[in-house]
């Protein structure tokens, strides 16, 4: 048998002997608290990616609205490609779907200092609530303005 690692001392190898311990049915030697703890943050590192992407996306989507001027393939492409991570994410990750309201305020705070940053532009001039909707900012052919 080989010595117990702690899962804060050295994750990938704990995390390669509690899989060894649940293949060989040995679960009493399993540390079920960190096991828990891990899972529980797996969970949340989903929910993290789906506030950052909706971040990223209605950043842009706030500079399509405020800069039309510089509008160019850039922005095209990341707005795209963001609806599609995050259409992918929530298709691989249902359960996320409760969670996207929440995320949507959250991110969208997160959106007006990425474009802040990105535009110069003072912050007053993005709106303290989002100008569209979750809805249209998952859709496709959503293009604001």
């Amino acid at each position: 048998m080989t010595t117990a690692v702690h899962h804060d001392q050295d994750f990938y190898s704990w995390a390669m002997q509690t899989a060894q311990l649940v293949r060989e049915g040995r679960l009493a030697e399993i540390d079920c608290e960190s096991v828990a703890e891990e899972l529980e943050d797996m969970g949340a590192a989903k929910e993290r990616e789906l506030e950052s992407r909706l971040g990223v996306l209605m950043a842009h989507l706030l500079k399509w609205i405020f800069q039309p001027e510089r509008r160019g393939n850039s922005w095209i492409a990341t707005i795209k490609e963001q609806r599609l991570r995050i259409a992918r994410l929530l298709r691989k990750n249902p359960g996320l779907k409760s969670c996207l309201d929440e995320a949507f305020v959250e991110a969208y705070a997160d959106a007006r200092l990425i474009a802040v940053r990105e535009t110069n532009l003072p912050e007053p001039t993005f709106p303290e609530t989002a100008p569209f909707s979750l809805e249209q900012v998952l859709r496709d052919e959503y293009w604001p303005g």
